[in-house]
């Protein structure tokens, strides 16, 4: 029988177990866009639901005035909702196991 190569959303679950990670990081990483790294990460989400594990958003954060309270973490916000300043970091992710912390 042969063995296939895991999915990249598998291979991305697996890297996100080891250590956090922002999409240009994955994306540069697996060869995806950003957003292809963030729609992977949705899906994700949903299917560790019925699982031991979590996926763990820290929010994006504006560097000029400190808002991190975005609607959608999983996002890459182009400027800042409260001053509009452009200097906005990226959603870091990592999955987790629940009750570990």
């Amino acid at each position: 029988m042969v063995e296939t190569e895991a999915t990249t959303r598998g291979r991305l679950a697996d890297r996100l177990r080891e250590e956090p990670g922002t999409p240009t990081e994955l994306g540069r990483e697996f060869s995806l866009s950003p957003s292809t790294v963030l729609t992977h990460a949705e899906h994700l989400s949903k299917s560790l639901e019925h699982t031991d594990e979590r996926l763990l958003v820290a929010p994006p954060t504006c560097s000029e005035c400190g808002f991190e309270d975005f609607d959608d973490l999983l996002n890459r916000p182009s400027r800042c909702p409260s001053c509009k300043h452009e200097g906005v970091s990226e959603p870091t992710i990592v999955v987790d196991r629940v009750g570990s912390a």
